[in-house]
């Protein structure tokens, strides 16, 4: 059996301070952290534009390699102080992480792609954990669970609405296809795209129905418009109680997952033990 890899005491800390916002050292990185992703995506936003990018070009560029050096030396420091590296690598935030420093590399071989830098906003995602806004983060969590739990439901959904603007795509073009507005349902594709900005009460109001019958199923398709609109609402307001859980910003060191106990000492997830257990076990102590 191959043996679990064990955190130093220097890496135990780092993790601490990097994974988790539960000590004041870990929140004030993190704050940090968010105060340079922040002004990275500032950074991008500005450039993009001509006559700033034309005035500020060599400062755009030293500002863009110091943001990314910062990110990557970050990055290499999570994966270090990561009991189970490969698995960070692979989670959400660690595809976000890499992605976020991959543009300004990738600018020296393909010129201008370095604006992809603007991924890194979807760091920021960090926050409901920094500022323990566990509400937030919990129904957050409520909401993803609901739509997976209810993903069959909106699929007949859906399917059944594609069905339904197919017809009465349909049926409008036959019916406008020899009125005053045949140029506008000049074709079955363009009519069930009328249907669909239609039911969806959209209404572009580009195409509109020039006969009395048309104009009374496009009566028709408005008023159903609001009740579909409401199912899908329905569906997954219907998982909400059963998705509901704690949160707070524990990240397990094993899984990568969180969402544990405050009291908790192993995960919920994986039954690997949490960094307070593995710091005690490393004589590292978990108060700063």
């Amino acid at each position: 059996m191959k043996r679990e890899r064990q955190l130093t005491p220097l890496q135990a800390r780092l993790y601490e301070i990097i994974f988790e916002a539960e000590s004041p050292l870990g929140k004030r990185f993190d704050i940090g952290l968010m105060i340079m992703i922040v002004a990275s995506v500032i950074t991008v936003f500005l450039e993009s534009i001509p006559s700033l990018r034309a005035e500020y070009s060599q400062v755009f560029f030293v500002l863009e390699w110091m943001f990314t050096v910062f990110f990557t030396v970050e990055y290499i420091l999570r994966i270090y102080c990561s009991l189970r590296p490969i698995r960070y690598i692979r989670s959400f935030y660690g595809v976000i992480d890499l992605l976020s420093i991959l543009p300004t590399y990738l600018s020296l071989l393909i010129p201008g792609s370095q604006v992809g830098a603007v991924i890194r906003i979807l760091r920021l995602l960090r926050v409901f954990r920094i500022f323990k806004l566990d509400n937030f983060l919990h129904q957050g969590d409520v909401i993803g669970r609901a739509l997976l739990r209810s993903r069959r439901k909106i699929a007949v959904f859906i399917y059944a609405v594609v069905l339904l603007v197919i017809v009465i795509g349909s049926l409008m073009y036959l019916i406008e296809a020899n009125g005053p507005a045949a140029h506008q349902f000049d074709s079955i594709p363009r009519s069930i795209y009328w249907a669909i900005v239609t039911i969806t009460t959209v209404g572009y109001g580009d195409i509109s129905p020039a006969t009395t019958l048309g104009q009374l199923i496009a009566a028709m398709v408005m008023i159903a418009g609001y009740a579909i609109i409401a199912v899908p609402t329905g569906i997954v307001s219907a998982e909400f109680v059963a998705a509901n859980r704690e949160n707070n910003s524990l990240v397990c060191p094993h899984c990568m997952e969180e969402g544990h106990d405050d009291d908790a000492q192993h995960c919920k997830h994986c039954g690997g033990a949490l960094l307070r257990h593995l710091m005690e076990e490393a004589g590292v102590s978990t108060s700063s």
